[in-house]
């Protein structure tokens, strides 16, 4: 893993700015974020400091500013946690954070103070408490092995999650929540496809925001898993000035189809702090998402959804969604109802 200046390829190394390598100082120094990207996604940028790839991983001065909408646990994970690294925030599924480590960092991640804090943390996968609950809470039909990301675990310790899980509960479905197919692709080499075979039904699911994402090595990958029965399906981020445009994205979408992949999400950013500057304003986002159902078959276009701040829960994006607008110490904010009538609200830019 590259986690300095020096190390990148020589020409991003190159373009790197006197404000970029002082805003990487003070990441070392206060233990936020880290940087880190691996060889193979910083083979895929640009040195163009606007590269939509560069952007996704290199570190920006813009993320030491904290908006008045941040949370440091947007999705309000910690209202739902039962037990140590395990969340139950929706009746059929939950989650487990197995991994506070990533093959690289994205820099609009939601849990970046989760991640960044207590760095030499040991995670507990999964606890006994967690275990019990599911042996008990039998309307859980599926857990969401997250983190961080799980393929930064090895093979061994992996395998040890997956087998308590299943020995707790045989009829689980399990879902492998990653960007490593992307980031370094070779990790899911054909020892691990065959481990996780083992513990069908389990489906992946990856984070792509952009086509040039889509590698040689990370097409190869995506071919195996499904040739070992693995289904595979995408999730991505709008993200401004990285993929906030309907051609763009059809394409990409288009091309993850080719392969055989599902897309299924399109989230609207989370509220993490020093992420604001990555965010596409609500209604932009309404609006690519209305020119994207003209572009793909309605079969395939994915869902637009945001994580309503604060443990609100996902909800689908659509034109009816906003009610109104308000003013609160924060700032302007639109009011959104959900499908049960309740009203939350999400910043206006």
């Amino acid at each position: 893993m590259i986690c300095s200046i020096e190390n990148l390829p020589p020409v991003l190394a190159a373009s790197v700015g006197k404000w970029e390598k002082n805003y990487i100082a003070k990441i070392e120094s206060q233990g936020l974020l880290p940087f880190a990207v691996t060889p193979h996604f910083a083979s895929l940028a640009r040195p163009e400091r606007d590269d939509p790839i560069r952007r996704q991983f290199f570190p920006d001065p813009r993320e030491a500013i904290r908006g008045p909408f941040a949370l440091d646990d947007p999705l309000g994970e910690s209202l739902h946690r039962v037990a140590a690294g395990f969340i139950h925030q929706y009746r059929d599924r939950a989650l487990l954070l197995a991994s506070k480590t990533c093959a690289g960092y994205c820099r609009h991640c939601f849990r970046r103070v989760w991640i960044s804090s207590d760095r030499d943390a040991k995670r507990s996968f999964p606890s006994i408490r967690t275990l019990e609950y599911l042996k008990t809470h039998t309307e859980i039909r599926e857990v969401l092995v997250s983190g961080g990301d799980p393929l930064t675990l090895d093979d061994d310790r992996l395998e040890a999650v997956f087998s308590q899980l299943r020995d707790a509960r045989p009829d689980l479905v399990l879902r492998l929540c990653t960007r490593t197919p992307i980031t370094e692709p070779s990790r899911l080499d054909g020892k691990t496809i065959a481990m996780l075979t083992k513990f069908r039904p389990l489906w992946m699911s990856v984070h792509i925001n952009h086509p040039r994402e889509l590698s040689a090595q990370s097409r190869d990958t995506f071919a195996a898993c499904l040739s070992a029965g693995i289904p595979v399906k995408v999730q991505t981020v709008l993200l401004r000035g990285i993929n906030d445009d309907p051609a763009l994205l059809a394409g990409l979408f288009r091309d993850c189809l080719d392969l055989g992949l599902s897309p299924y999400y399109l989230f609207q950013l989370d509220l993490a702090p020093g992420t604001a500057h990555f965010r596409v304003p609500l209604r932009r986002g309404l609006a690519i998402h209305r020119e994207l159902s003209g572009l793909i078959p309605s079969a395939d276009l994915p869902t637009y959804a945001v994580d309503i701040p604060g443990g609100g829960g996902k909800v689908r994006l659509h034109e009816n969604i906003i009610v109104g607008e308000r003013e609160s110490h924060k700032g302007a904010e639109y009011i959104l109802k959900d499908g049960n009538g309740k009203e939350w609200y999400y910043p206006v830019e």
